[in-house]
Order: structure tokens, then C-alpha cells, then sequence
């Protein structure tokens, strides 16, 4: 499951520095069905929604790269129904591939793929874990029935291969290679 958790900051709060001024406590997203589940939290925490607190803004966000969009202008519910549309919150599979996608490309690439394909926004996207350049040549020189002679194994610059391969679609991340078609 999904680990992303945000602080939701009120701008009203924020320039008023009152008590909520610092955010709301930390909302794990995989606790909250709907959005309006976490508007009743933030009210339970004090929010005035229909009041001072009315425009919210994400104040803080773990389980999401920080730097791949600026999340004070990105309003809660947004990225929540986003990640809802996209089957993030609750699919280990969908949220390690978005981790592997916002490491390359931007939070807006997303918001795109999943307005136009919904929660098959990654049908054209793979993630090969644990793969170096090597290991992507060599798969597809396996996959390709290439018969290669044992003696001449060793000659052969299966990372060069691989980026060769991969050079229109595949991209290095942090934990492999992703190949964005």
C-alpha cells in the first residue's frame, strides 16, 4: 500500500498566523475513501472550511517527490481524486510505478496521462526493478533468440546494448530502468 501522507495548510490561517497557521496534523491518504471524509477531519481538527479556512493548500507531503511539482498551489482534493482516479492510494504496483515516473518526469506528465487514460495511465509504462543497463540488454538479447556462443559471451557490451535498446524510451531511475512508450 501507498505511504503518502500530506499536512493541508489553510492560506487564511497561514495569514493570520492563528492556531491552525502551522497545518493540519499529518493525513495518511490510504485512511480517507473520499474527499470529503478528510474535510470532516480537518474540521474536527478546528478547520473553519466555509470561513477563514476556506482555501487550502498542501503544506507538507511525504510519499511523493517534493520537487516534482510545488505543492502550495496544488489543492488537496486535486491531487487526492488524482491519485484515487489513478489507483495510487491503494495499488503497490500503480505507486511504485509513479514513483518511478516523477523521478524522470514532472507531477503535470501524470495529471495528464491520467486525464486521458484513467486508471490505465500506465499501460504504456514499465518498470524492469533492479535492472542496470546491462541487465536490459542482456534481457533482450534473450528475447530477441539472439544465439550468442558461450566463448564470445564475454565481448559483448550488454550495457551499451541496452542503452542503444532503450535510447527512445527506457530512462535510468533510482531502483531500475522504466520504459515509457
Amino acid at each position: 500500500m501507498s505511504n503518502i501522507s500530506m499536512v493541508i495548510g489553510s492560506w487564511g490561517s497561514y495569514n493570520e498566523c492563528n492556531e491552525r497557521s502551522l497545518g493540519s496534523t499529518w493525513l495518511d491518504l490510504s485512511d480517507f475513501s473520499s474527499y470529503e471524509e478528510i474535510e470532516e477531519e480537518l474540521k474536527k481538527q478546528g478547520f473553519e472550511l466555509d470561513g477563514i479556512d476556506e482555501e487550502l493548500f498542501i503544506q507538507d507531503i511525504e510519499g511523493l517527490p517534493t520537487d516534482c511539482c510545488n505543492w502550495d498551489f496544488t489543492h488537496p482534493k486535486e491531487l487526492f481524486e488524482l491519485l484515487q482516479e489513478a489507483d495510487v492510494i491503494d495499488n503497490d504496483y500503480n505507486y511504485e510505478t509513479l514513483q518511478a515516473f516523477l523521478e524522470i518526469r514532472s507531477f503535470d506528465e501524470f495529471r495528464g496521462l491520467v486525464s486521458s487514460h484513467g486508471s490505465n495511465w500506465n499501460a504504456d509504462i514499465h518498470i524492469y526493478k533492479g535492472y542496470d543497463w546491462d541487465d536490459y540488454g542482456r534481457m533482450f538479447c534473450d528475447e530477441s533468440c539472439l544465439e550468442i556462443p558461450n566463448q564470445l559471451e564475454n565481448f559483448i557490451d550488454y550495457e551499451a546494448y541496452g542503452k542503444y535498446i532503450g535510447s527512445c524510451y527506457a530512462e535510468e531511475y533510482s531502483n531500475g530502468i522504466i520504459e515509457i512508450y
